[in-house]
Parts: C-alpha cells; sequence; structure tokens
C-alpha cells in the first residue's frame, strides 16, 4: 500500500501551529529583554541611593563632631557667636566698616571732596 497522502488541511494547521510558535517566542524574547532594562535601570538606582547614604552617613559624622565641640568647648562656641550672629563681650569696641564700593567715576573719593584738597 502506498502511504497516505496528507491533506491540505493538515498541513495549514502545522503552518498555523509554527506561526504561533514564532509569536509566542518573540513575545518572550521582547519581555526579556525590557526586563533586563527593568533590572539594570533598578541596580543603577539601588547603586545611587546606596552613595548617597554612605554621603549623608558621612556629613552625618561631621556635624555630629560639630555639635559635640559646641557643647563641651566654650571657646568654640564663643567664636561661633562672634563669627556667625555678630555677637560681642560686653567692654569690646565694636567698629563697623562700610561695605565696599567702587569709586565713583571720576576720580573723587566716597566724601566728595576733590582729590587735591
Amino acid at each position: 500500500m502506498s502511504e497516505p497522502q496528507k491533506t491540505p488541511g493538515r498541513r495549514n494547521y502545522r503552518s498555523v501551529v509554527g506561526v504561533a510558535a514564532l509569536f509566542l517566542l518573540g513575545l518572550l524574547a521582547t519581555a526579556g529583554v525590557k526586563s533586563y532594562r527593568d533590572l539594570k535601570a533598578a541596580r543603577d538606582l539601588e547603586a545611587n541611593l546606596e552613595r548617597r547614604i554612605v554621603e549623608s552617613e558621612a556629613r552625618i559624622r561631621v556635624l555630629t563632631e560639630h555639635v559635640r565641640r559646641i557643647e563641651e568647648d566654650p571657646l568654640a562656641l564663643e567664636r561661633l557667636a562672634r563669627e556667625e550672629l555678630g555677637m560681642v563681650k560686653p567692654g569690646d569696641v565694636v567698629i563697623v566698616l562700610p561695605e565696599d564700593s567702587d569709586p565713583p567715576p571720576d576720580g573723587r573719593p566716597p566724601d566728595g571732596r576733590s582729590p587735591d584738597s
């Protein structure tokens, strides 16, 4: 006997299954690439956050030491009060200097006198 001939319907079925399988493989590949990009972005974000945490912890240590010095060293507290707040001790002489300004364009001193007087 001879082999049964393949029917056109069966050949179409295999083509449809093959195209569907290729389509599904394409979808899986696309999803895999997107997942990889998302994972890389999440890892980059994590590394950035860890770096910021280390920087913040270092800044906290510096500020904690600064607070400790102010609390324990009266001279440091006095210096800070004088420099930052402009405070003075009773009996100190305060000299207030005018703000620097550009000289007038005619060459006269800021008090308005002529240069030869």
